[in-house]
């Protein structure tokens, strides 16, 4: 399967990664999705074709990569921004399949979400989101996104309340309009009601 990539056929668009991806979704070779993983640790063009086909996958199947949830967190740290964005990305799918995995090595995933690209950081909330789903994560999960609010720029307080809003709950939901109150007025009118779409604030 590593021959229909983009690089080896010498493309330098994304179309044969998606068509590869989706046929591995259609046949469900698990064979096949393990020698994409297998490309991960090949050098970054292989590398980067690979992760676009396996989140491509995780979008529509997620099961099929779940397998590979270790191998993604391992990614987070390398220097190849490709990889650790692409990583992110692919571990939104797989966290609501694997929140006891991906929470063991919680460290990781927050480390690169402090230090990570812009793609990483949007993504990075959205895996804090689906584990936070989970109640014996919300203790943890919930100061860290009451924290990101009050601090993260404000042209992103509405995308990234969205990708919160799967763990906001009657228990909670207080802690977020409390924070989301105190930026209101510092929000564009378009950006005030997109959050008020997810939380009424004003």
């Amino acid at each position: 399967m590593l021959n229909k990539i983009a690089s080896a056929l010498g493309r330098n668009d994304e179309v044969p990664n998606i068509e590869l991806a989706n046929l591995l979704v259609e046949t469900e070779d698990e064979l096949a999705v393990a020698e994409i993983a297998s490309g991960l640790k090949m050098k970054s063009d292989i590398a980067n074709d690979c992760i676009k086909v396996l989140y491509e996958i995780g979008e529509q199947n997620p099961k099929l990569i779940v397998p590979y949830t270790d191998n993604f967190i391992d990614l987070l740290k390398s220097k190849n921004n490709r990889l650790v964005w692409g990583a992110m990305t692919v571990l939104v799918y797989v966290t609501s399949l694997e929140p006891s995995k991906v929470y063991s090595r919680f460290d990781e995933v927050y480390y690169a979400y402090k230090n990570g690209s812009v793609i990483t950081i949007d993504n990075s909330i959205s895996v804090f989101a689906e584990l936070c789903v989970h109640k014996d994560y919300e203790q943890k999960i919930i100061p860290l996104l009451i924290e990101h609010l009050q601090n993260c720029r404000l042209k992103e307080i509405p995308q990234h309340l969205t990708r919160m809003s799967i763990c906001i709950n009657e228990n909670n939901v207080d802690l977020f309009k409390k924070v989301l109150a105190g930026r209101f007025t510092d929000l564009t009118k378009a950006q005030q009601a997109r959050v008020n779409k997810v939380i009424k604030i004003g």
